[in-house]
């Protein structure tokens, strides 16, 4: 069974380890015929075209930046910076989730296909005691909307702050405010919202009912403790192709990259993987053994081992990475410091 570990020691580019794993592991998977596999081929021929065909992300991004404009307009008192997380090479290896946490990252965009495959299938089985077809696994595959993603973390300087006021409570308060104008910003700028299908519905009074259906809301039900964030999917109307926005404040982004939401949920990640192996018969479903075990892989990287072009590491800590493949370069970045901090310094 090919696994993406085997191109990762070559001194390749990550481009060409990418088009090498499409390569080998379509013609694994053309006999016997692997449909999930071929699938999952197709996905990375998707990344690839956005890796080297990407000239639309200017035209994209620039509307993201009216938006960022817009916010430094009506919130000048904000700090906040909006960040492009998506289609550098750590999101295509890894994730993109930068932290130090190595085995959090991994996993993701080259392994999400086998992910998915590895939840769909654990699901399904659990509650029907028997495998799912394939053509609802191919169905389940084609649903990636999240490659091209958009960070928009917000913080509020506590000299802004009135006599009594909470921090987090106004930040909250503004996130959502954001999240009110957003969608219809975006809209009229030629992109279409996609309804969030009951996924991690919002309780939050502070959300307008208009937009309510197309948020996913991990900030009201209030675990903070856990990830919080509020996501948005857009259609790009006129590059044709999904892209997500989020929605944190900095004490959100915080929890979310170095703090308990990034080492407890690998944590749990881990124990509920081990659960899922015990639970699924070895040998029964083919997707589901390969799934995983290359998932498994991928999480027992050693990075300081790895011979990839423009990246070093001395331990799972310690990482100079020129190429994007573990920390991902940050393409887009806006920056705004509350415009009367300096007038407070004078």
């Amino acid at each position: 069974m090919i696994t993406l570990n085997d191109y990762l020691y070559s001194g390749d580019t990550v481009f060409r380890i990418i088009q090498k794993y499409i390569e080998d592991l379509r013609k694994e998977a053309k006999e016997p015929r692997n449909e999930v596999d071929m699938m999952h081929c197709n996905f990375l021929v998707q990344i690839l075209e956005l890796l080297e065909h990407n000239e639309f992300l200017t035209a994209q991004s620039q509307k993201i930046r009216d938006f960022h404009m817009y916010m430094a307009k009506e919130y000048p008192y904000l700090a906040k910076i909006v960040k492009f997380t998506g289609v550098s090479a750590d999101y295509i290896l890894f994730g993109n989730e930068s932290s130090n946490n190595t085995v959090a990252k991994i996993n993701r965009i080259l392994n999400k296909c086998p992910d998915n495959v590895v939840e769909y299938i654990y699901d399904y089985y659990m509650k029907n005691r028997k495998f799912p077809p394939v053509s609802d696994l191919k169905n389940k595959l084609s649903c990636f909307r999240d490659i091209i993603a958009y960070r928009i973390v917000i913080s509020m300087p506590k000299c802004h702050l009135k006599q009594g006021e909470d921090k987090d409570e106004q930040e909250i308060k503004i996130l959502y405010e954001i999240a009110n104008i957003l969608l219809g910003f975006l809209e009229e700028r030629g992109f279409t919202a996609e309804p969030a299908r009951g996924v991690a519905v919002s309780h939050s009074k502070l959300l307008d009912d208009d937009v309510r259906p197309y948020y996913r809301d991990y900030i009201s039900d209030d675990k903070s403790s856990e990830y919080q964030s509020l996501h948005i999917t857009f259609f790009d109307n006129i590059a044709r192709c999904f892209m997500e926005v989020q929605l944190r404040t900095k004490t959100m982004d915080d929890n979310a990259e170095i703090g308990p939401a990034n080492h407890l949920g690998y944590e749990k990640k881990q124990e509920h993987e081990r659960a899922r192996r015990d639970m699924i018969p070895k040998g029964e479903c083919i997707y589901f053994d390969e799934a995983y075990e290359r998932g498994m892989k991928l999480q027992q990287l050693e990075l300081s081992k790895l011979d990839v072009n423009m990246f070093a590491a001395v331990n799972n800590s310690l990482i100079n990475d020129g190429c994007g493949l573990y920390r991902g370069r940050q393409i887009l970045p806006y920056e705004h410091l509350s415009r009367f901090q300096n007038d407070l310094r004078s």
